[in-house]
């Protein structure tokens, strides 16, 4: 079970490399066992071309390596919050997308502007508040984990498959690391279009009606689109 995961885990943090969401050794995957209660995630600061399915890392919910030779990634701590509080996902991706990161920087949710945002995000993506200095420098990863579960304690986590952590980047989940790396896809193009829209002038988003008609068709038990 664990060797395939390490092998998904793999995959799709080449697939960030193929869809322009990082650059160098930026971002990371993961994924966890639900039975075992095992985490596998990216090793820290190794480039994207030289790694292996057999570098990947696994960790318990503390944080422990029990099996890899590397050190896993540094958001380690922060991917274990997610998991911990929001049962029903997966896997978790973090990126430093231009986009996503931008909005994030600016300590700004991201609208819901039109129906390609509906499509895939329930409502405007959060944005969380910005970590007290006692924050990072106490722990600062744990702590990131924890101001993004507060920003998401009012919404489903399945049906706002990402968040914006104020001053740093998107993160994203979804059932498997291959839906989760497609969330982080969208997220960024999202937030890109929202972006250049706002350049145009738009200032309000979109009938809360539109949302529920495009949210709903493609998500939840009446959804019609694609095939059966």
């Amino acid at each position: 079970m664990l060797n395939d995961l390490k092998h998904k885990v793999f995959e799709a943090n080449l697939e960030l490399v193929k869809r322009n969401l990082v650059i160098y050794t930026w971002g990371n995957v993961s994924a966890i066992d639900r039975t075992e209660e095992l985490i596998v995630i990216k090793p820290s600061g190794v480039t994207y071309e030289n790694m292996t399915p057999f570098d990947m890392v696994v960790v318990d919910l503390d944080g422990n390596v029990v099996d890899g030779h590397l050190n896993p990634s540094s958001d380690t701590l922060t991917h274990i919050e997610l998991y911990k509080a929001f049962k029903e996902i997966g896997a978790i991706v973090h990126t430093h997308s231009t986009h996503a990161v931008a909005w994030a920087q600016a300590c700004r949710p991201i609208p819901v502007y039109g129906t390609t945002h509906a499509d895939h995000f329930y409502g405007p993506i959060p944005c969380t508040r910005v970590l007290t200095q006692q924050e990072v420098e106490s722990a600062y990863e744990k702590e990131t984990g924890k101001v993004i579960v507060d920003a998401m304690k009012d919404l489903d986590p399945m049906n706002i498959p990402g968040v914006l952590v104020g001053n740093h980047g998107p993160f994203a989940w979804g059932e498997t690391p291959a839906k989760a790396v497609y969330n982080a896809v969208v997220l960024e193009e999202v937030a890109r279009i929202a972006w250049i829209s706002e350049q145009l002038g738009i200032k309000e988003p979109i009938p809360g009606y539109v949302l529920d008609k495009h949210f709903k068709r493609k998500h939840g038990k009446d959804a019609y689109y694609g095939q059966k």
